[in-house]
C-alpha cells in the first residue's frame, strides 16, 4: 500500500488530485496506505484554502523536508501539480529528498529549456513518473480505439482525418495565475496524446494563437490555440482550444472513408458521461456511458507504481508530445502559419467565432 503527498494545491491539486484521490482509496483500500493524504504548496493563499476545508483525510505541511520526515519516500507517491513552469525545480528536490514513485501534472515542461534537464533527471534517477493524461484512459478513447483497429470490419474504412475542439471560458484564471505560459500548456495536451494514440507518430504541418484581450489586460497567446498535425500514416489531426469561448465543448470527430464518429468527453467533472454518435454503413444512435477518466487513470497509475512497473515507454511519448508542442509554439510566434486545408464546415465556424 502507498501514502500519497500532493505538491500544489491549486485547481489541479486541491480541485482535482485530492478529491479524487479520496473517492478512489475508499474504493481501493488495498492500493492507498491508512493516514491522510499530506499536502505542501508554495502559495500560502491556497494552502490556507485547502486547510479551511475541515477534510480530516487531508494534513497539510510546511515544506518537502517536513513531508520527507513524516513519509517513506519507498512507500510514498507523490503528485506534482505544480504549473509547468519550475517543474524542474521541484522534481529535482523531490528526487534529491528519496522519492522515486511520482504522478506529474501535463503538460511535462512548459518552456523549450526545461525539458531536456527534467528528461535528464527522470532517466539518472529511476524515478517511476506517471504523467496525467485521463484523457487516454478515457472510456471514450477505449472505444475511438477500439473504431480505428475494427475499420476495416466495422465497414468504416480507413481513418483520414481527426479534429478535436475544446472550448472552455478562462479568464479569472488566465488573469490570476501564470504558470501556464501559453493556450497550447492548458487543453491541447489532452487532445494531443489521444490523437496520437489513435493515428501515430505525427509532425507539425501548421499553428497558430491568439492572445486574450480583456478591459486593459493583454495576455500573449493565451486566447485560443491551433494545432495541425500530419500523422506518418497520412492521416491529418486538427486541434483547436479556445480558452475565450461561452460554452464548454470537449467534441472529437473522427473522418472515415464510409463514416464518422462524433465523441463528447465529459465538459467538467461535476457530470461525467461521455457520448458518442456513429455514422456509416451501419449508423448508431448517440450512446451516453460513464466516463470518470481520472479516477481510472489514478487506480490504473497506483496499480502499477505499486507493482514496481516501468513508465519508460508512456513517459518517452509524453516527452514526444512535448517536443510537438515547443515546434508549435515556435511556428505560432513566427506568425507565418496559415489556416490548415479542408476545414469542415464546423470548423470553420468555430475558427471564425
Amino acid at each position: 500500500m502507498l501514502r500519497t503527498l500532493v505538491v500544489g494545491l491549486g485547481r489541479a491539486g486541491a480541485g482535482l488530485h485530492v478529491p479524487v484521490l479520496l473517492r478512489v482509496r475508499r474504493r481501493h483500500p488495498r492500493l492507498f496506505a491508512p493516514g491522510a493524504i499530506l499536502a505542501v504548496d508554495p502559495d500560502r493563499a491556497a494552502s490556507a484554502e485547502a486547510g479551511a476545508t475541515g477534510r480530516a483525510e487531508l494534513a497539510l505541511v510546511a515544506s518537502l523536508a517536513d513531508a520527507r520526515r513524516q513519509l517513506a519516500p519507498e512507500q510514498t507517491v507523490v503528485h506534482v501539480c505544480t504549473p509547468p513552469i519550475g517543474r524542474v525545480e521541484v522534481v529535482g528536490e523531490l528526487l534529491d529528498l528519496g522519492f522515486r514513485r511520482l504522478v506529474v501534472e501535463k503538460p511535462l515542461a512548459g518552456r523549450p529549456g526545461d525539458l531536456a534537464p527534467l528528461v535528464q533527471l527522470v532517466r539518472r534517477s529511476g524515478a517511476q513518473v506517471a504523467v496525467v493524461a485521463p484523457w487516454l484512459a478515457s472510456s471514450l478513447t477505449d472505444r475511438l480505439a477500439a473504431l480505428v483497429a475494427g475499420a476495416d470490419r466495422n465497414g468504416l474504412g480507413a481513418l483520414r482525418e481527426i479534429s478535436v475542439i475544446q472550448h472552455k471560458p478562462r479568464f479569472r484564471r488566465s488573469l490570476t495565475t501564470h504558470g501556464h505560459p501559453t493556450a497550447f500548456d492548458i487543453e491541447v495536451p489532452h487532445a494531443l496524446g489521444v490523437v496520437l494514440r489513435l493515428a501515430g507518430d505525427a509532425e507539425v504541418s501548421d499553428a497558430a494563437w491568439t492572445d486574450l484581450l480583456l478591459g486593459g489586460h493583454h495576455l500573449p497567446a493565451l486566447g485560443s490555440a491551433r494545432l495541425g498535425l500530419t500523422h506518418r500514416g497520412g492521416v491529418r489531426s486538427d486541434i483547436f482550444s479556445d480558452l475565450t469561448s461561452p460554452v464548454r465543448e470537449r467534441r472529437i470527430t473522427l473522418h472515415f472513408d464510409r463514416g464518422t464518429a462524433i465523441g463528447h468527453f465529459p465538459g467538467n467533472s461535476d457530470d461525467e458521461y461521455a457520448q458518442l454518435r456513429v455514422t456509416g454503413a451501419t449508423p448508431t444512435g448517440t450512446e451516453v456511458f460513464p466516463d470518470d477518466s481520472l479516477s481510472a487513470f489514478m487506480v490504473r497509475a497506483y496499480t502499477r507504481l505499486l507493482a514496481g512497473s516501468s513508465f519508460e515507454e508512456d513517459f518517452a511519448g509524453h516527452v514526444r508530445a512535448v517536443e510537438l508542442l515547443v515546434h508549435a509554439k515556435q511556428l505560432a510566434a513566427s506568425g507565418h502559419c496559415p489556416p490548415p486545408p479542408g476545414l469542415r464546415q464546423d470548423e470553420e465556424l468555430s475558427h471564425a467565432r
